[in-house]
C-alpha cells in the first residue's frame, strides 16, 4: 500500500469524484465535451495531486497541495455555472459544495502539518 492510500484527505477526494460522476450523468449531452469534462478533470486531479505530491518533498507536496486546492475552487465555479444553468438542482449543489469545503480544509491542514 502507498502512503497517500491512508491519508483521510485522499480517500475523501475520491469520494468526491463519485459523486461528481454520478451527478454528471444527469446533464445534457451537449455539455459532455465542455462543463461535464472540466469537471471530472478538475475534481480528479485533486485526487491526483495528492497521490503525486507524497512522492516528494515537503516542500513539493505542499505545491502539489496548492493546485489539489485550487481545483477545487476550479469545481466550485464549474458546479456554480451548472446550477445556474439548470443542470444540478440546489441540493445536490450544495452537497457537493459542502464536499468541496471540508476538502478545502483538510488539504489545508495537511499543508500545514507538512511545515
Amino acid at each position: 500500500m502507498f502512503l497517500f492510500e491512508n491519508l483521510t484527505v485522499y480517500k475523501k477526494s475520491l469520494d468526491l469524484v463519485e459523486l461528481l460522476y454520478s451527478e454528471t450523468k444527469k446533464w445534457p449531452q451537449k455539455e459532455l465535451y465542455v462543463l461535464t469534462n472540466q469537471l471530472l478533470r478538475a475534481g480528479t486531479s485533486i485526487s491526483l495531486n495528492i497521490a503525486e505530491g507524497n512522492s516528494r518533498s515537503h516542500k513539493e507536496f505542499c505545491h502539489f497541495l496548492d493546485i489539489a486546492r485550487g481545483s477545487c475552487f476550479e469545481c466550485v465555479a464549474i458546479l456554480t455555472i451548472a446550477n445556474r444553468q439548470g443542470y444540478i438542482d440546489d441540493a445536490h449543489y450544495q452537497l457537493i459544495y459542502n464536499h468541496l469545503d471540508e476538502l478545502v480544509k483538510m488539504i489545508q491542514g495537511l499543508k500545514k502539518s507538512l511545515r
